[in-house]
This record gives C-alpha cells, sequence and structure tokens, in this order.
C-alpha cells in the first residue's frame, strides 16, 4: 500500500474511532468507575452480596471497556508515529511494519464500532441460550451438540464465563437439548442474531449407505433476568417435580433425585436443572431460566401490541438463519447477511465472530 493510502487509511480509522467514542462516552464511564471503586472499597460491601455482585461486575465491564478504547487511541498514535518516522528516515521496515498494524488496528475497531449498535433494552446483559435438535433424528441430534460445543468454544476464545444448566441427552448419540448461559458485558446483544434455525447438510456419519443428510437444530437466546425486572412467579404458579440427573446412555450422573423440573402452570412453560450438585441450587438455577423466559414473552406480547397499532406484520428473519454444509463442498453461510465461510471446521471451532457482526449490523439496518 502507497505511503498516501497509508494515511488517508489512517485518517478514516481516526474518524472511525472519534465516532465510537461520541457513543461510548469514555470520560463519563471514567467518571462511573471513580464511584464504582469507591462502593468496592466499602468494608461492608458484601453484607448484600446480590449488590456486590451486581457493582463488581459493571466495574468489570466499564474497565473492560475503557481499557479498549484507551488502547486503541494509543495505538492509533503509535502507528501514526511509527508511519511518520519511517518515511521521514525512509526506513521500509518502519512502513511494513505500520502498514501490518494499520490491518489489525481496522479489524479491531470495525469490532468497536459493532458494539455501539447495541442499544437494545436487554443488550448489556448475560445470555441464556437453548439449543434443541429438530428435524433430522440422529443427525440432528448429532448437530445440536455441535453446536453446544461451538458456542461454549466461542465464550471460551474470548475468556467469557458460562454455566450449563441443563443437557437432555439423546439415546444414539447427541443432545435433545441444552440450556447454558454466557455471562460477559453484551453477552445477549451479540449472541441474540444466533436465535433461529440453523441446517446441516451432510454424509451422515450414522447411515451405513453414506447418504447425504439434512439436519436441523433450533436456537434460543433470551437475557437473563437481574432483580430490577420483578418478574413475579408465585409458588402457586408453578409445580416442581424433582428426578434423578443422568448423562450419556441414560447413566446416572447423582445418585440422588436432585434435578428439577418446573412447569409454569399459566403459561405451560417448562424447565429443568440437572447440573449443580443439590435440589436446592437446581431449582434457584431453573427459576431464573423460567423468569428469563417469561421476560422474553412480556417483551414478545409488548412488541406484538407495538406492531398492531403501527399495522407491522413483523418479519420472520429469525427462523431459518444460517447453513453448514459440509458436501458436496464446505461453506458455511447466513441466510438473512449473505456472509459466508470455507471453513466449517473453524465455525464449529468458535470462530463465529464474522457471523455474528455481520448479524448485528444487518439487523440495525432493519431496524
Amino acid at each position: 500500500m502507497a505511503l498516501e493510502d497509508l494515511q488517508n487509511t489512517i485518517a478514516d480509522l481516526e474518524r472511525s474511532l472519534d465516532s465510537i467514542e461520541a457513543v461510548l462516552d469514555p470520560e463519563a464511564k471514567r467518571a462511573e468507575l471513580r464511584e464504582l471503586e469507591e462502593q468496592v472499597s466499602a468494608p461492608d460491601l458484601w453484607d448484600d452480596q446480590a449488590n456486590a455482585q451486581r457493582v463488581t461486575s459493571r466495574l468489570s465491564m466499564l474497565q473492560g471497556e475503557v481499557e479498549r478504547v484507551t488502547g486503541l487511541r494509543q495505538r492509533l498514535d503509535d502507528v501514526q508515529v511509527l508511519l511518520q518516522l519511517g518515511a521521514e528516515e525512509g526506513d521500509a521496515d518502519s512502513i511494513t511494519e505500520a502498514e501490518q498494524e494499520i490491518v489489525r488496528l481496522r479489524k479491531d475497531i470495525s469490532g468497536l464500532e459493532v458494539r455501539t449498535l447495541l442499544s437494545g433494552e436487554y443488550d448489556e446483559r448475560d445470555a441464556l441460550v437453548t439449543i434443541r435438535s429438530e428435524a433430522g433424528g440422529i443427525d440432528a441430534a448429532d448437530f445440536a451438540a455441535m453446536l453446544l460445543r461451538m458456542y461454549t468454544r466461542w465464550a471460551e476464545r474470548h475468556s467469557y464465563g458460562y454455566e450449563v444448566y441443563d443437557v437432555s441427552y439423546a439415546e444414539e448419540a447427541g443432545i435433545k437439548s441444552a440450556t447454558f448461559t454466557v455471562r460477559a458485558p453484551f453477552a445477549y446483544g451479540s449472541l441474540s442474531v444466533e436465535a433461529g434455525t440453523h441446517r446441516l447438510v451432510r454424509i451422515s456419519p450414522f447411515d451405513n449407505q453414506g447418504r447425504r443428510q439434512t439436519s436441523f437444530a433450533g436456537v434460543e437466546v433470551l437475557p437473563v433476568t437481574e432483580e430490577t425486572d420483578h418478574i413475579d412467579v408465585p409458588e402457586g404458579d408453578i409445580r416442581v417435580d424433582v428426578f434423578r440427573s443422568s448423562g450419556p446412555g441414560g447413566q446416572s450422573v447423582n445418585t440422588t433425585d436432585s434435578a428439577v423440573r418446573i412447569t409454569h402452570l399459566p403459561t405451560g412453560i417448562v424447565v429443568s436443572c440437572q447440573n449443580e450438585k443439590s435440589q436446592l441450587q437446581n431449582k434457584a438455577a431453573a427459576l431464573r431460566v423460567l423468569q428469563s423466559r417469561l421476560l422474553e414473552r412480556a417483551r414478545q406480547e409488548r412488541e406484538a401490541q407495538m406492531r398492531e397499532l403501527k399495522g407491522d406484520s413483523g418479519n420472520s428473519w429469525g427462523s431459518q438463519m444460517r447453513s453448514y454444509v459440509l458436501h458436496p463442498y464446505q461453506m458455511v453461510k447466513d441466510l438473512r447477511t449473505d456472509y459466508e465461510v470455507g471453513n466449517p471446521d473453524a465455525v464449529f471451532d468458535g470462530d463465529i465472530d464474522g457471523f455474528i457482526d455481520a448479524g448485528i449490523r444487518w439487523r440495525r439496518r432493519g431496524a
């Protein structure tokens, strides 16, 4: 790339970062950080554990955001100096190093720009994800297990915490369903674009004749509830059943009846949790899942009322949304954004940021 082109690219990146800073307002976040740091230093902070967790979580999130913006600004300043020195001294190695850093900066600033598009009511929250096998028999169950690994690997790649609440294993291979939560800033806003029907085309490893099989799995993404949501679940509205946890092939995981299934009688919503150590912990986790589903139900009802008032029939973007093709060629393609890659192995290993970013931009354009 010519020197003038590199300088123009830096100028474009500066304008992009200026716009991002205008939205994220690092100075306001620094002021909030100072307030939170005072709260964290209070000796009685952990007298109220729920509030302490909220404060420390918010502190960690803000620190990460401020450091990210500050780091990008510093890198942009540094690469300008490096490029200028390289040009003045005729140092080709410095110019090449600057060019490589500019490529990295473009990618990182673009990623942060996507973050500014997450302004929905619940976008900042943790995400509650449920994967279900759909049409396709044993291949669909295996596909659901592949998606579970894909999302947990994505979380691990970013050092995000996650917790699997419940897994219902299929008889031969794979899973019927799984529910887990991802704990990270804007986890819901990011993963919400993954909701919908995923489609896999491959030569079935379970077919003795080696025929091509198409199978489907559904992904549901909900925001995790917080104390401020006021989701009231009276004891009289739920039925609690306990049962013994089970693992692959029906193997018992726990010798006691510690797994919990909760049925919300007014709506018929059923949730379960079996991965905690005690019945009490499983019930608490299952109630959190139920509250998230009730929160989402209330949000959908509000949106339906608004569409009715506006005369808007809505859209079906959340139905079939991505195809994973392993035969006769290899490709993963998002059917809404047309974003595609030719390396399904990397995608199934958690490399899905490109799909998430494209989905967020696409959703914003259609808002």
